[in-house]
């Protein structure tokens, strides 16, 4: 999980992948051979479709970059999924503060 996010930070230039992109979780199946990569864009949809689509379109690279960096017999193919917990706590944070902030007045 360290290393997808260092990748996708530091190693991909892709002008459709947000700078506030954070790799959530990774699950990866007992055989090594696939893996799901759930990441939280703190954006609009748009800012979340475009992300994922970059990503999709670097996958190959950034297994290859995997496979340097983790010793790993098979390099997973990776699935992004987009998990939107974070986003979903802030707007709830934010509706909380509303609330209470009529609680106050």
């Amino acid at each position: 999980m360290r290393e997808l996010s260092n990748i996708i930070r530091a190693g991909l230039k892709d002008p459709r992948i947000h700078p506030m992109t954070s790799v959530v979780a990774v699950e990866v199946a007992p055989d090594l051979k696939t893996a799901k990569a759930y990441i939280s864009v703190l954006g609009d949809e748009k800012a979340q479709r475009d992300t994922l689509e970059g990503l999709n379109s670097a996958e190959g690279y950034i297994r290859r970059e995997l496979a340097h960096t983790v010793n790993l017999r098979n390099t997973p193919e990776i699935r992004f999924i987009l998990e939107q917990s974070i986003e979903y706590g802030v707007n709830m944070s934010k509706k909380i503060d509303e609330v209470t902030k009529d609680l106050k007045d």
